[in-house]
């Protein structure tokens, strides 16, 4: 695939047909620092990170590089499985590997908005209420079993993951920076469970499904025992932040952004699908595709980064119109939609 005049596509690297000053030239909106290569600090992290969660997560590097893509590219992950495959546990080591302040929130059919967002509590002293703020004001929420609680719990959740705001009595309050939502969600068939609403399923970036772990895995989960091991981080917050920025100038070049353009409008033309993906979802598949040129340690975004990330974007946003399954829906669309 040929992208600009002096770029040169190939499947696992990019070739400058002039030298890197002529390229900046070339192309003004690419800036210096977005060459990872020349940021080791950035991509020993990441590889450490990737690491320490894979001695976690058994035998699941790529829904682990997804999830590491997810929080890159500023957005909410949404885990769907059967009870007890990991899904917790991914979130607790995702948070812990990162550095960052956790809170886990037990969604059950009692809770209330209240229970998440916070209280105002009148405090007779003063003769004032005063804000006592709920365990969504953490860097990382895990919203265990988000679909057990009504939807009226559920969409508390929506303020706070598309803004980083919360409103109560009034009163608008930040969400602390970094700030990623993890929820986990069982499958509908199983007893006490409730459908998201469209509305909150478009704003987690990602869906994934973790599966039961090959034998071998397995194997070794039970010979080392049901307690985990220790999970130091390798970064903070402050880093977290500067990897989310480096992810972000990754290079998309106008030849990329065609494909992606392409690969959403193609969602809306097909007859698989009931409605396409919007432009929101077209603004997250791109920046989970940089995130992943990022973990990929390159300076620029390939097709191959697009259709990594395109189902874990895609497929929850999605709902069939036939009788295939959306994930067998949108390998056909890949492999229909041509790169321009």
């Amino acid at each position: 695939m040929r992208g600009p005049a002096n770029v040169v596509f190939v499947r696992k690297q990019t070739v400058p047909c002039k030298t890197h000053a002529a390229t900046m030239r070339e192309f003004p909106c690419l800036p210096a620092e977005a060459n990872v290569t020349a940021r080791p600090r950035i991509v020993a992290a990441l590889a450490e990170a990737q690491t320490r969660l894979g001695r976690i997560v058994l035998g699941k590097p790529r829904q682990i590089r997804l999830a590491l893509a997810c929080m890159l590219a500023r957005g909410h992950l949404l885990l769907e499985d059967l009870p007890g495959v990991g899904k917790t546990t991914l979130a607790h080591a995702l948070a812990r590997t990162l550095g960052l302040q956790y809170q886990r929130v037990q969604f059950t059919s009692d809770l209330l908005p209240a229970d998440l967002i916070g209280v105002s509590v009148f405090v007779r002293d003063s003769s004032e209420f005063r804000f006592h703020r709920g365990p969504v004001f953490a860097q990382v929420v895990l919203a265990d079993e988000i679909n057990r609680a009504p939807p009226k719990t559920q969409s508390a959740l929506l303020e706070a993951m598309a803004e980083g705001q919360v409103t109560h009595d009034g009163a608008t309050h930040v969400l602390p920076s970094p700030f990623f939502v993890i929820a986990t969600q069982n499958p509908l068939e199983q007893l006490g469970t409730h459908a998201l609403p469209e509305s909150q399923l478009d704003r987690f970036t990602m869906r994934l499904s973790l599966g039961y772990p090959d034998a071998a895995f397995e194997r070794v989960l039970y010979l080392g025992g049901s307690t985990p091991p220790q999970v130091e981080p390798v970064m903070d917050a402050a880093q977290v932040l500067a990897f989310q920025e480096a992810a972000a100038q990754v290079y998309a070049s106008p030849a990329l952004v065609d494909y992606v353009l392409a690969l959403v409008h193609a969602t809306r033309t097909s007859s698989a699908f009931a409605a396409g993906l919007s432009p929101r979802a077209g603004l997250a598949l791109l920046a989970c595709a940089r995130a992943w040129a990022l973990l990929e340690q390159r300076e620029m975004v390939l097709p191959e980064d697009v259709q990594a990330v395109f189902t874990a974007v895609a497929a929850h946003r999605l709902a069939p119109a036939g009788t295939r399954t959306g994930t067998d829906s949108l390998a056909a669309l890949l492999a229909g939609v041509p790169i321009p």
